[in-house]
């Protein structure tokens, strides 16, 4: 009898700061996903928050795996929270917005599934089934982004700046991470790309919010994402 092969872990790394308004709704989500050979191993790292999200997490721990709580200390010093409490083979990022939708997991493991994927980034700009009209200059600010992500890195992103990036827990360690704002991402995508052999994009619809909603990113942010990808290209490019 052929032995049953273990479920590829995926470790679903959940960032939340002051989410009282979605954070229940996108765990539950996430929570419903089943995809056949694959786990969802749900991270939550409450960064802080100083609405009621502390108390919904608590009194609704049937929605994730394990939760971590921690000073407020910005997206990067949650992502390398959650980045230490991983065990899975792969680490995927998950918004607490409802921006990105839970429900195209299937798609996102598809390449694990199909060709051993050593990276996997979900892209906006490959025909989304569905997208909101949202910023022109955020999507220019995206563009540029990507543009010189891929001429550094000799890449061909459409989108470097999804929410959506799986990779394999290996390739990057929370320990040699050296950012904690929002240029992190960029860190993180160049040390998993320059790793992984097997990259591929799939195309992810997106629910973009607005200020008024609550969005945190701003145009100023694009500055030391840039900087952050030139530094990776020539002072860390032996990493």
């Amino acid at each position: 009898m052929a032995e049953r092969r273990k479920p590829v872990v995926i470790d679903v790394l959940v960032p939340a700061y002051n989410e009282e308004t979605t954070i229940l709704d996108l765990l539950r989500s996430v929570r419903k996903q089943k995809v056949a050979g694959f786990k969802f191993n749900i991270i939550v790292v409450d960064d802080g928050s100083r609405d009621s999200t502390p108390d919904l997490l608590v009194e609704n721990s049937d929605l994730y795996d394990v939760m971590v709580r921690q000073d407020n200390g910005g997206k990067g010093s949650a992502v390398i929270a959650g980045l230490k409490a991983a065990e899975g083979d792969y680490i995927l990022f998950q918004d607490a917005d409802l921006e990105y939708d839970p429900n195209e997991y299937a798609d996102l493991v598809m390449p694990i599934a199909a060709h051993d994927a050593d990276l996997v980034m979900g892209s906006r700009m490959l025909a989304p089934k569905i997208t909101r009209v949202h910023y022109f200059w955020h999507k220019i600010g995206n563009n540029v982004i990507t543009l010189a992500f891929n001429i550094l890195n000799n890449t061909t992103f459409t989108d470097t700046y999804s929410c959506y990036l799986m990779y394999r827990r290996e390739l990057v360690s929370a320990d040699e991470l050296e950012t904690r704002g929002w240029e992190q991402h960029a860190e993180i995508l160049s040390l998993a790309s320059r790793r992984g052999r097997r990259i591929y994009e799939v195309p992810v619809s997106y629910h973009g919010r607005s200020y008024e909603d609550g969005k945190k990113i701003r145009w100023h942010h694009a500055l030391p994402v840039l900087w952050t990808i030139l530094k990776m290209r020539l002072f860390r490019a032996a990493n």
